[in-house]
């Protein structure tokens, strides 16, 4: 557990590695104080992922507050809803067969030229059931590794595509099933686009695991199974109980993440009941490895 840190101006609850904290004693429906911001960003940075209860907002609030973390980052291949852009609604019926939207480890658009930095998702409606959200901490993933293990891997650079999911042969364009949410697919998913495979925080200067199974494809120079085996050695790494941290939602609480250093994973659970959250994301700079 790394040392507590001191605030004036929030309260930070922890989990007991570090790894995701809850935030309280602010009220996010109004603009934050400087000093309260720069607590938050603080937090934030130490934790990876900020949970607020009891936090209801109204569209405009949800973007503001957004807008107080950074610029709206590019959301593609999920249409937002009508009057509101820069705002998804992540929403599954009661009555629908398809799988819960996100239930694959990924870190959001990590095959855009500048991924998204942070994703913030509002809760709406909460099912009585499931529904809960995991994180794995690519930090401590990275770090628990052999020095030597390392060395290797900072040189390395991982292929990113969104074909799995949105090309014209993805789990979205061949999906029988009907859903609540407008996803597109099409041939611009089929593009891919190489990021280092170990990943320098522009602010912690940390290091972390920067790939995914749902849009990792590859490792740049290496045959597919030489691929194949390095990856899933690595996502077996990150996906131990130790790098997890299990979220359960309650009624309006918002989470706010930071895609440079984690994916997660939408767990399901909840066949049979409503559930709606609505989520913007940071716009983030091009992914920069180990120099």
């Amino acid at each position: 557990m790394p040392p507590a840190e001191t605030y004036r101006h929030i309260t930070v609850r922890p989990e007991p590695e570090g790894f995701g904290a809850e935030v309280t004693g602010v009220t996010l429906r109004q603009p934050l104080s400087p000093e309260a911001r720069a607590e938050v960003m603080r937090a934030w940075a130490q934790h990876c992922v900020l949970a607020f209860p009891d936090q209801p907002l109204a569209h405009e609030e949800l973007e503001a507050f957004t807008l107080q973390i950074g610029p709206f980052g590019e959301d593609p291949y999920v249409k937002p809803m009508p009057s509101h852009p820069n705002i998804l609604e992540v929403r599954r019926e009661p009555d629908e067969k398809s799988r819960t939207f996100g239930q694959a480890w990924h870190s959001d658009w990590s095959f855009l030229d500048t991924p998204p930095a942070a994703t913030l998702l509002h809760s709406k409606v909460t099912p009585p059931v499931g529904g809960d959200t995991l994180y794995a901490d690519g930090y401590r993933a990275y770090e628990s590794l052999s020095p030597t293990f390392r060395r290797l891997l900072d040189g390395l650079h991982a292929v990113h595509s969104a074909r799995r999911s949105y090309g014209l042969q993805g789990t979205f364009a061949t999906d029988p099933e009907k859903r609540a949410m407008d996803i597109i697919t099409g041939e611009s998913a089929e593009a891919s686009r190489s990021h280092p495979l170990v990943r320098v925080h522009p602010l912690s200067g940390r290091r972390a695991l920067y790939i995914n199974p749902v849009y990792t494809i590859g490792i740049e120079g290496m045959t597919e199974p030489e691929s194949k085996a390095l990856l899933d050695f690595l996502f077996a790494r990150m996906l131990e109980d130790r790098f997890i941290y299990r979220h359960r939602w309650r009624q309006h609480m918002l989470t706010l993440w930071d895609n440079r250093c984690t994916m997660h994973f939408a767990d399901g659970g909840y066949d049979g009941h409503l559930r709606v959250m609505h989520r913007t994301t940071v716009a983030g700079e091009r992914p920069v490895g180990v120099q």
